[in-house]
């Protein structure tokens, strides 16, 4: 499963949209999320790392690196 399709999913898990997700992105940081620049990012791949962790964040999950 791509970043995509896996944000997707634990945002249906929480029982969310990706607007409601954008929106509560754009009260933590002051910054113009959107439906449509979220699912832009996510559709082109360039969600940047500084996002996954604000959406794991909002979504309850903890993102880090494990050495394999």
């Amino acid at each position: 499963m791509n970043a995509r399709g896996k944000i997707k999913s634990l945002i249906a898990l929480r029982c969310l949209t990706i607007t409601k997700v954008a929106q509560m992105m754009r009260e933590k940081t002051g910054k113009p999320y959107t439906f449509k620049s979220l699912t832009g990012k996510l559709q082109r791949g360039t969600l940047s790392l500084d996002e996954a962790y604000l959406i794991a964040d909002i979504l309850g999950y903890k993102l880090e690196f494990i050495e394999k």
